[in-house]
């Protein structure tokens, strides 16, 4: 390359141009090719469903469809026998779909309890999400029939851009279950068309699995390991979260308060105080949190943000008592638990060998002490 090529500005942002380009082709190329052997594998199970194909010829109907089409096709994947499996649970899943009146392409909102994107849930959807992460819906959805939680998870790995791994990790954890699930005052403290939304950002149970503490932790350690795992947190969470801080400090009047931990929610345009509680949920923890609320609403809150909201996320908690505790409230907060499953013996630190005899074993034994 010449002196003068190589300097030229123009040049270069026009090679940096050329690149983004073709990179946008190649992802739109591999959207399009995904969605098309969706489209195939869909048409595919239709054909095997509506022809009764296994009943008409007979239990090894799959084995030797997936023989002839390798046979037939011979360099093309996904005939094997467990994936023609998969084809057929997959068009049986979503066969409901086909029976939703379609306007201009679209699939008219006729059910409630099917989720919607953008308000209609078009069918080009189902083909927007590989075909792995389909398995794993499949997989978690296919037996117990259940098409919303099916279709909550599709929606949820377009709108967050789930890897498969984050994807498996809630299917495992019970996110359609857990999601929007938290005691809250939201639809009397909040406008309605804030309301769903805060609602929807919470759950209940949080899972806090991604983490590893001693049977007997106390709130530090807790509160420790979730900021040495807040990328974990934050997906715990949910979208729309930023982390301002822990142990946040606000001067109140004369005294210092420090909030466990404070985050910003860009969806909802609005702080969130977090307080954790290692305890079951008393009444007393609402004033905390209620104070909390409301100093970050005199101090921080600009004119252009939302009503501040106020997680309470405990160990356990009385459902009847948190319902009406949050009633009682004029502020929005909800109250959650958490689960935490990897617990480890009391004594296991004390199992572990030191640092000081793990190096012991790696010298030399002429040079052991």
């Amino acid at each position: 390359m010449s002196e003068l090529i190589k300097n030229d500005r123009e040049y270069k942002d026009w090679i940096s141009e050329i690149s983004r380009r073709f990179r946008q082709y190649q992802i739109k190329a591999a959207v399009t090719v995904n969605s098309g052997m969706l489209a195939f594998y869909w048409s595919l199970g239709r054909d095997i469903v509506r022809m009764k194909a296994e009943s008409r010829w007979g239990s090894s109907f799959v084995d030797n469809l997936s023989k002839d089409l390798q046979k037939t096709l011979p360099n093309v994947k996904g005939f094997s026998r467990t994936n023609i499996f998969y084809i057929i649970k997959f068009y049986k899943l979503y066969t409901e779909l086909e029976e939703i009146p379609q306007v201009g392409g679209q699939l008219m909102e006729v059910k409630q309890n099917i989720p919607q994107v953008g308000g209609q849930m078009e069918m080009s959807v189902l083909f927007a999400i590989p075909w792995g992460h389909h398995k794993l819906i499949i997989d978690k959805c296919a037996k117990e029939d259940n098409l919303p939680k099916a279709l909550f998870y599709i929606q949820q790995t377009l709108e967050n851009n789930w890897s498969r791994a984050v994807l498996l990790n809630f299917l495992d954890t019970n996110l359609y279950e857990r999601q929007g699930k938290a005691i809250t005052n939201f639809k009397a403290t909040l406008p309605s068309e804030k309301s769903d939304l805060a609602q929807e950002i919470t759950r209940d149970p949080y899972c806090f699995d991604f983490l590893t503490l001693t049977t007997s932790y106390h709130e530090k350690e807790l509160k420790d390991a979730l900021m040495d795992n807040i990328a974990k947190f934050l997906l715990e969470l949910g979208k729309g979260f930023a982390f301002l801080g822990r142990e946040y400090r606000l001067q109140v009047g004369e005294t210092e308060q420090f909030i466990d931990m404070l985050f910003y929610n860009v969806f909802l345009h609005c702080y969130v105080v977090v307080e954790v509680k290692v305890s079951e949920f008393t009444p007393g923890d609402i004033g905390q949190l209620i104070t909390y609320v409301s100093a970050v609403d005199g101090i921080l809150r600009k004119q252009e943000d939302a009503q501040t909201i106020g997680l309470l996320i405990c160990k356990t908690k009385d459902n009847v008592l948190a319902k009406y505790a949050t009633a009682g409230a004029a502020l929005p907060i909800g109250i959650s638990e958490y689960e935490l499953s990897n617990l480890l013996p009391d004594n296991f630190k004390g199992t572990l060998p030191s640092i000081t005899e793990i190096e012991n074993e790696l010298k030399a034994p002429d040079e052991r002490t």
